[in-house]
């Protein structure tokens, strides 16, 4: 009886202009641990290298005038096709803020694939064609513009790779979570059971665990009521 294959782990790469900046806080705790022992790998490519010239040029002037500048099409696309062969299966990501939102059910969908290739963008933006020409898909983050495209990216990394097989001590902790059931989570408490005056819920010490089920599930649809409306499905208003 032969043992089965190992499984391949989850392939992370970044191309970005400044690779000293992984893999950061990813390089710590859980996701660090996780990184030390193979479960998943993470390559920083730095786009320079396919930049033209003595002096590496990867941007120009924006096409019909205007502000800062643009990476080139030539450029970014070299560095994706020296960083993903040919059949590479893995989505390829452009972390920008006109991308669609990121949400937890696309970071469970790539988190279960082959990992991601991240491409970070900088200045006014990135050739409208490289993103039609390499298959890219646009991400963001959220309604406002960073810098670069680096700590999206570090982001949207610490999203899938700690729902990554082992990566965290319980399974359940990726569950019961928010968004994992489309609402917000409910609140958490420890000892001390009383603190400057503010109680532990009795519920949550009385040791029933079906009530406790229940006030959690009355807590998680009011705090989603509350701060986030937009996310409460017809069935959880009645």
């Amino acid at each position: 009886m032969t043992s089965p294959a190992p499984q391949a782990p989850w392939r992370a790469t970044v191309l970005t202009l400044y690779p000293e900046m992984f893999p950061g806080h990813l390089g710590l705790s859980l996701a660090g641990d996780a990184l030390a022992r193979g479960a998943w790998s993470l390559e920083a490519r730095n786009i320079r290298e396919h930049g033209l010239g003595r002096h590496r040029t990867v941007d120009d002037t924006p096409a019909g005038g205007g502000a800062g500048m643009v990476l080139r099409c030539d450029v970014l696309a070299a560095a994706i096709d020296a960083a993903a062969g040919p059949g590479d299966p893995r989505p390829r990501l452009l972390m920008s803020p006109r991308g669609r939102p990121l949400t937890q059910g696309r970071v469970r969908a790539l988190a279960e694939g082959p990992g991601v290739i991240v491409v970070c963008g900088r200045f006014e933006g990135v050739d409208e064609r490289v993103i039609a020409g390499r298959g890219l898909e646009e991400v963001s983050i959220g309604d406002y513009v960073l810098s670069g495209g680096e700590p999206a990216a570090l982001v949207v990394l610490d999203a899938c790779v700690r729902l990554l097989p082992g990566t965290m001590g319980k399974h359940a902790s990726g569950v019961e979570e928010s968004f994992e059931g489309g609402a917000l989570e409910y609140p958490h408490y420890t000892r001390p059971r009383d603190w400057e005056g503010r109680e532990i819920p009795d519920v949550l010490t009385g040791g029933n665990h079906a009530a406790i089920a229940r006030w959690r599930a009355a807590e998680s649809a009011r705090i989603t009521r509350e701060r986030r409306p937009d996310l409460v499905r017809p069935e959880r208003q009645a």
